[in-house]
């Protein structure tokens, strides 16, 4: 029954298990970044950025997908031109490690956004930065995932990566929740004056994101390179990269099929997760803490699932896997449109079912291209990998502000936000409807 063996030639043939100590090692990455999806860009900074102490509801809210829109378009250019510099080097875990560095540094510099108008780009510009950082950091730690797993475990331990992300997005809410947001004086008797206790909490994201990535540095180390590479620069670099994907398309079309694909129902899962807690806000009425604890309990359920999910994936095989996701997701995003005025409880349910099905599908896709890339290539695979997913990413923040903006003329509501969920289903949609047709990985000619 089951489909999920990698093509021949692929990275993963051969392998031998890897100690749990590493697999958890190459793991903990997952945990120690976190805070930059689940506290900065999900469920704390983006509503704290979208608040009414920076301007109108609806111009932050569109600055904001503005702003995430730009930033992916920087990923798309550069992605997989590092990815490949990478590759070449040889210096995937030296440039994983920097880049982590970075994120923790741009984390903490949120501290300086203070809440008032003139600071709302100030705040969105460094979000932009550390994102697309955070996305650079991923190619490299993505294509790690060959160095801890086999071809009979990539599923569960792109699902245990992922899945141990999500718990580790929980205990850094509750920490900032207990000790800073919802205590009217909290530890080191910060307060909610001058929004000290989420510029205080965005200090401690930078920490947390130094400490618990130590484990990943100690554990993984970037394998001796036999020969000098060349030196290529930067107009070379571009043209290599053009002739891989033109190579790509002759040898493998259903991999190209699979990235574009990809990019699609990748660029409506991201939109899930940036917009959610905004929408949880403006348009289910939640407080800044009612936020945090829908963002823990949603990252208890994720994290389960994802994992779980990946015992399913080495089962059957990762196109089901997000076959079902996706299709869960459109029906559930659709019902919290039509019953938003239902009050909070359909958010809590239907929100917290969306949440289920982001995980497994955002893992099995990364365990899908796990399976097909030879050895030598997972930087650049991996950066192609981002960058088609990045060259569209504009699409969802335009579709949630689009979708927003035509609710306003249709309506004449001053706050039709809840509407932005019809453009990320859309999304969603169009990538369930391109994935369909494209082959299981095991049927994919060589890379």
């Amino acid at each position: 029954m089951t489909n999920a063996q990698p093509v021949e030639g692929s990275a993963l043939e051969g392998n031998r298990p890897q100690p749990a100590r590493k697999v958890w090692s190459w793991a903990m990455w997952d945990w120690g970044t976190q805070p930059l999806n689940t506290v900065i860009i999900t469920f704390v900074f983006s509503v704290y950025i979208t608040g009414r102490a920076f301007g109108p509801e609806n111009d932050t809210a569109q600055a904001l997908a503005l702003s995430t829109g730009l930033a992916g378009l920087v990923v798309a250019l550069i992605a997989p031109v590092l990815g490949q510099r990478s590759d070449r080097t040889g210096r995937t875990v030296f440039n994983l490690r920097w880049q982590t560095w970075l994120i923790a540094a741009l984390a903490a510099a949120l501290f300086f956004v203070r809440p008032a108008p003139e600071y709302l780009w100030l705040g969105l510009g460094i979000l932009a930065v550390a994102s697309i950082i955070g996305e650079l950091a991923n190619v490299n730690y993505y294509s790690l995932i060959d160095e801890v797993s086999t071809k009979a475990n990539v599923g569960r331990v792109s699902g245990f990566g992922w899945g141990l992300g999500y718990l580790g997005g929980i205990v850094a809410l509750l920490v900032l929740y207990f000790g800073f947001i919802s205590p009217e004086v909290g530890l080191f008797g910060v307060t909610n004056a001058d929004g000290m206790d989420i510029r205080v909490s965005m200090i401690v994201c930078g920490i947390w994101i130094l400490l618990f990535t130590i484990p990943t540095f100690v554990a993984l180390k970037d394998k001796p390179r036999t020969q000098a590479s060349a030196k290529v620069g930067l107009v070379a670099s571009y043209r290599l990269l053009f002739e891989s994907i033109r190579n790509l398309w002759r040898s493998s079309p259903h991999t190209v099929f699979f990235l574009a694909a990809s990019a699609l129902f990748r660029d409506g899962l991201s939109g899930v997760f940036a917009f959610g807690a905004v929408l949880a806000s403006l348009t289910f009425g939640f407080s800044p803490g009612d936020v945090i604890v829908f963002g823990a309990v949603a990252n208890v359920v994720a994290g389960v699932s994802t994992i779980l999910f990946g015992f399913v994936d080495d089962w059957i095989g990762p196109k089901k896997v997000i076959l079902i996701s996706l299709g869960a997701l459109v029906a559930l995003g659709l019902g919290v449109f039509f019953l938003h005025d239902r009050g909070q409880i359909i958010f809590w349910t239907l929100g917290m079912g969306m949440t289920a099905f982001v995980g497994p599908a955002q893992s099995a896709s990364r365990s899908f291209l796990a399976r097909l890339i030879p050895e030598g290539k997972s930087g650049e695979i991996f950066g192609l990998y981002a960058t088609t997913g990045r060259a569209i990413s504009f699409l969802a923040p335009a579709a949630f502000g689009l979708a927003v903006g035509l609710g306003a003329s249709i309506t004449g509501e001053e706050n039709t936000a809840y509407w932005g969920i019809l453009g990320i289903v859309l999304i969603l949609l169009a990538g369930l409807l391109v994935l369909i047709p494209v082959k299981e990985h095991h049927a994919h000619g060589e890379i």
